[in-house]
């Protein structure tokens, strides 16, 4: 719930009239021993929803946790050498997020398939729960971006319900193939269950979560859009710069009603992309752990000559150079 009101502080909707629609207390959030209900936690939902006019708030939400998620991809990374294995420990850890749904797993030759179990037989009229459910699906998409550092596509999505919205679930489930079932399954290239986990880059997960990450204590909204804009776009940057159209989407605008914001602010999304190419850039050159060449990749440069040619217009001076006076 924390982090849920951290992304509600995001969207500049305001914590008091969340709290004050479930009657909750500050103190509570924060205090084991007083438990939160489940019609507190289904209050706080729909008053999210209600105060963002935004019904697919929980997908928003899943698709703005990839770095929260990582800290807890950190431990399972700890006792795992692959990610099936590590998802096969992940699934225990599910009723520390909630207890509405269970998880188990099939396997055949060419896939596996995760499926989400609702623990209430009535769930399909708490708008709670089906919140709840897309940010699962997306945690695990995102879980599996953080082992092995780059951006995973299912294959095919089972769900409850035809989408409203089915634009938005392609994109965010990054799936074209979403049909409609009784059943709640997503299904992925058995190729990725055997894949070793890629714990090198565990180090540029913590330096990102240290640096990049908004206390999640910090439920002050940010009046300003290109402040909120920033913020999201920097605590997802560890699988590269965001696109104007997932900005768009996460804030639930269009890529014209954004441009249109930001323009009223007297920035530019690209601009914004520049700025924060650039405190990366620097960012990772500075700590000396990643060759000049990766950190082109990293932040989506097509080919080294342009990273370079960039890097010497943020700073005067070229990486090779700025290495050298950094060290």
């Amino acid at each position: 719930m924390l982090c849920l009101l951290a992304y509600a502080a995001e969207r500049d909707l305001p914590a008091e009239r969340i709290f004050q629609s479930a009657s909750v207390d500050w103190k509570t959030l924060y205090d084991d021993s007083i438990p939160i209900t489940a019609e507190q936690i289904g209050h706080i939902w729909t008053e999210c929803i209600r105060l963002s006019n935004d019904p697919l708030f929980g997908l928003h939400f899943g698709e703005a946790l990839q770095l929260s998620a990582l800290g807890v991809v950190g431990e399972v990374i700890k006792t795992s050498a692959t990610v099936g294995s590590a998802l096969e420990l992940s699934f225990s850890l599910v009723s520390a997020i909630t207890t509405t749904f269970d998880v188990s797993l099939t396997k055949s030759v060419s896939d596996f398939t995760v499926h989400f179990h609702p623990t209430d037989t009535q769930w399909k009229e708490h708008p709670a729960y089906h919140q709840t459910l897309d940010l699962l699906i997306v945690f695990l998409i995102h879980e599996l971006d953080g082992l092995l550092i780059r951006k995973i596509k299912p294959l095919r999505v089972a769900y409850w319900r035809k989408p409203d919205d089915l634009n938005q679930y392609e994109r965010v489930f990054r799936c074209a193939a979403i049909s409609a079932e009784t059943d709640v399954a997503i299904t992925f290239d058995i190729a990725y269950w055997n894949e070793p986990i890629i714990t090198a880059n565990y180090k540029l997960q913590q330096v990102l979560l240290k640096d990049f990450m908004k206390p999640v204590e910090n439920l002050s909204p940010l009046k300003n859009l290109k402040a909120r804009v920033r913020d999201y776009m920097m605590r997802n940057a560890y699988l590269g710069i965001i696109s104007l159209e997932d900005a768009a989407g996460n804030f639930n605008m269009s890529v014209r009603t954004l441009q249109r914001k930001l323009k009223e602010e007297g920035t530019t999304f690209d601009a914004m992309v520049d700025e924060i190419r650039r405190t990366m850039a620097i960012g990772y050159i500075q700590s000396g752990s990643y060759p000049i060449k990766e950190v082109s990749m990293m932040l989506g440069f097509n080919d080294l000559s342009n990273f370079s040619r960039s890097f010497k217009r943020w700073t005067g001076v070229a990486p090779s150079a700025y290495t050298t006076l950094s060290s």
